[in-house]
């Protein structure tokens, strides 16, 4: 209508469109308390869609129909109902807005859709993306998980009990010979699945991927003979985007039988590429290197969550969540919402299992198992290979904590048979205990 100061189209109600053809972007906005947010929200759908700061020739109603994103929601944080109730010094009010974007214009290209709900208006001050909401038709693009949690736990023959992860420490510098020694300790006291560092590659000056991967593999298989159970080894092929796909198959072809990425610098549709490759048929562990960079800024960015869905859309079966209460000082409600968007229902995808790691010790097992049930994998580093008995010790205090855990038995009593599990807790101490809360300064 000519003369009003919002265009209707762009202020929808949810009701008022399909809701399969849309997917809704939520989003924290700081505005002054004189702006007209109904007007600034619809602009940021517009700002991600079809317009630009001005209107142009070509932006027809008709493309607006079909491609505009719609303001389906605002809502004010306090919910303020008069003038009068709003502090008088007040500057910066706060809303929640869910704008919805119609999919056609984005498909399945997830950088694409990164680019629209979180592009140019990243570079907003106050302003952070904190959800995405797909439809059904739009995640029937996508397969998932190949394996998921079920697939896993089949494949290790671990039906219940949650797994033990382990990255090798030094993070970088070994070679292969070197790194094999510390594999086969962690992986004959009772680890599940050994990672690679996040920060170590295919070197060729110190560790080469094939000979790492053979090096590994031949300690996991000696392991293996020896305590009975299957060992996964998560090599990281990590690289520039032309020599990702090319590391996962000569890794695979060195014998390796699971993988790992760095997902917020390789990018989702690099884990998306792998996952969907009916050639590359082992699990992928996805690591959260530097989402710091990307979710820590309270008032920019987006959230954790948005990055852990989009890591299970891209067919993450592992993805790494940071324990709240050791060293990186998360928050607690982040990560069990992490931990809920990788584990509960999303239409016919695979649940994705949650690494938990950061400073994991024996002594913080049954708070972890407690918060997050079972479905889980206990990573540890320097909690495996700091042990005073090294890491065979390492692993086996941290098997005796699940099966303590497990059982409903205090860490303490499980101690009394198992010199592993005491000397852990001498040294690191329990849940809640000064002695833990000292490792990393907490308060």
């Amino acid at each position: 209508m000519p003369g009003m100061d919002f265009d209707l189209f762009l202020t929808a109600t949810a009701e008022s469109i399909s809701s399969e053809d849309y997917v809704v972007a939520t989003y924290l906005i700081g505005a002054h308390r004189d702006a007209d947010i109904l007007q600034r929200a619809s602009m940021i759908g517009l700002e991600q869609t079809t317009g630009t700061w001005t209107r142009v020739p070509g932006e027809t109603d008709e493309v607006r129909h079909r491609s505009a994103g719609r303001l389906i929601g605002i809502y004010s944080v306090p919910d303020y109902e008069s003038r009068g109730s709003i502090p008088a010094d007040t500057t910066l009010r706060w809303y929640v807005a869910r704008i919805a974007y119609p999919w056609i214009n984005f498909y399945d290209n997830i950088p694409l859709l990164l680019s629209t709900v979180i592009g140019n208006i990243s570079a907003m001050d106050n302003l952070k993306l904190l959800d995405l909401e797909f439809p059904r038709s739009y995640v029937a693009q996508f397969k998932g998980p190949k394996f998921g949690v079920a697939g896993l736990r089949q494949m290790l023959n671990v039906p219940e009990r949650p797994l033990l992860n382990n990255m090798i420490k030094p993070c970088t510098g070994l070679t292969p010979a070197e790194g094999a020694r510390l594999f086969y300790g962690a992986a004959r006291g009772g680890t599940d699945w050994i990672k690679d560092d996040e920060l170590i590659g295919g070197s060729p000056a110190f560790s080469p991927l094939e000979e790492r991967v053979k090096a590994y593999m031949e300690a996991a298989r000696r392991a293996d003979a020896e305590k009975g159970e299957m060992t996964l080894y998560s090599v990281n092929i990590t690289d520039n985007p032309d020599r990702i796909r090319d590391n996962a198959r000569r890794a695979i072809d060195a014998g390796a039988n699971a993988l790992m990425l760095n997902i917020f610098w390789a990018g989702f549709a690099a884990v998306r590429m792998l996952a969907e490759d009916p050639e590359i048929n082992v699990p992928l562990m996805i690591h959260n290197c530097g989402s710091g960079a990307m979710v820590a800024n309270p008032y920019g960015g987006f959230s954790s969550v948005v990055g852990a869905k989009l890591a299970r859309l891209s067919g993450a079966d592992m993805y790494l969540d940071y324990v709240p209460t050791m060293k990186f000082g998360g928050i607690d409600e982040k990560f069990r919402r992490i931990a809920q968007v990788c584990l509960t229902p999303m239409y016919d995808l695979k649940p994705t299992m949650v690494h938990v790691g950061g400073g994991v010790t024996p002594g913080i097992v049954p708070h972890l198992m407690k918060r997050l049930g079972n479905d889980i994998a206990i990573g540890a580093g320097g909690g495996i290979h700091s042990h005073p008995a090294g890491p065979c010790a390492g692993a086996t205090a941290l098997r005796r904590a699940i099966d303590a855990a497990m059982a409903g038995v205090p860490l303490s009593e499980a101690a009394k048979s198992s010199p592993e599990l005491a000397q852990a807790l001498e040294v690191w101490g329990e849940f809640g205990s000064e002695k833990m809360k000292s490792l990393f300064a907490l308060s």
